[in-house]
């Protein structure tokens, strides 16, 4: 079943977000004494997320070092462990461009110093790519949660490998949206539904370059490879993959407000480096440079880069 959590614009159905649940209290609200479980649509869209404005950078400047209160735990449940495979569904009209720049990420992000902050959790540190898969609109450009489980079940039918230890990403060209607050709620969000019969994880995240960059970007006029939009998703998949590791099953890590370990350093972008262009990148992935949020480290209970 899928679990209908949320994030707001820049959080998983925990999302980059509003973290809230039904019938349970968004963040910031009283909650009973009882910890708000994640929606896997965690922290939404920037100026929501972390009352930021542009600087003369065109780089968000978060107004505080993390989301939430300062304590993540665990909920009782497991977190992935081993090599966590990546699986992309190319959604609509892509470039070989901007794939290029994702692929590029995924297959190279496994065992670097940021991927490495998993290991506070006991969850994995490896990440490899392992495959593709396309689909042309094969139900429009108006998406449904529904939906989008359903590209995940289709793919998987049609050939990828159904992978329990793997996240599959539905990722969307610039003319797609997703009906349940793309650009509005959220950038992108991760949850898990039965499909095949198996436990399957998977996420959500859009282009933003035509519909909300001032939401989903924190750089909206010049970007490290020069692609505004799939610069902006890599930072929300990175988001997206660090929060289903610790939190696969939405019942793991995450504190008491609902945030998970990618919400509570949300948009927060640490120390940069000027690239050729004038563009800001925090992390060299694969030969290439990327603007990515920090990840909150369950040692130190702060955001680390």
């Amino acid at each position: 079943m899928l679990r209908t959590l949320g994030l707001s614009v820049l959080s998983g159905l925990s999302a980059l977000l509003l973290v809230a649940c039904v019938g349970a209290p968004e963040p910031g609200e009283e909650g009973q004494g009882v910890d708000v479980t994640p929606e896997g649509k965690g922290s939404g869209i920037l100026a929501t997320d972390v009352d930021s404005t542009p600087g003369t950078s065109d780089l968000v400047a978060p107004t505080s070092d993390y989301l939430g209160s300062a304590t993540i735990t665990n909920h009782g449940g497991g977190v992935m462990t081993g090599t966590v495979h990546a699986y992309v569904i190319w959604y609509g009209t892509w470039s070989a461009t901007d794939k290029g720049i994702i692929t590029n990420y995924l297959s190279h992000i496994g065992g670097t110093p940021h991927q490495n902050i998993q290991s506070t959790y006991g969850a994995a540190t490896a990440v490899t790519l392992a495959g593709e898969a396309t689909n042309n609109y094969s139900l429009g450009k108006n998406l449904t949660d529904a939906n989008i489980q359903s590209i995940v079940s289709s793919a998987i039918s049609g050939g990828l490998t159904k992978d329990t230890n793997g996240v599959y990403f539905v990722l969307t060209a610039t003319d797609v949206t997703a009906t349940s607050g793309f650009c509005t709620q959220y950038c992108g969000w991760h949850t898990y539904g039965t499909i095949s019969g198996s436990a399957i994880k998977y996420s959500f995240v859009g282009n933003s370059a035509t519909k909300c960059l001032s939401s989903c970007a924190g750089q909206t006029t010049k970007s490290p490879n020069n692609s505004l939009g799939v610069d902006a998703m890599i930072s929300v998949i990175q988001h997206e993959l660090e929060e289903t590791i610790t939190d696969p099953k939405l019942n793991a890590y995450y504190d008491s407000q609902g945030y998970e370990n990618g919400d509570k350093c949300a948009w927060i972008f640490g120390t940069t480096s000027t690239a050729a262009n004038g563009s800001k990148y925090n992390q060299t992935i694969g030969g290439k440079q990327y603007l990515i949020q920090r990840n909150w480290s369950a040692a130190t209970q702060a955001c680390a880069q």
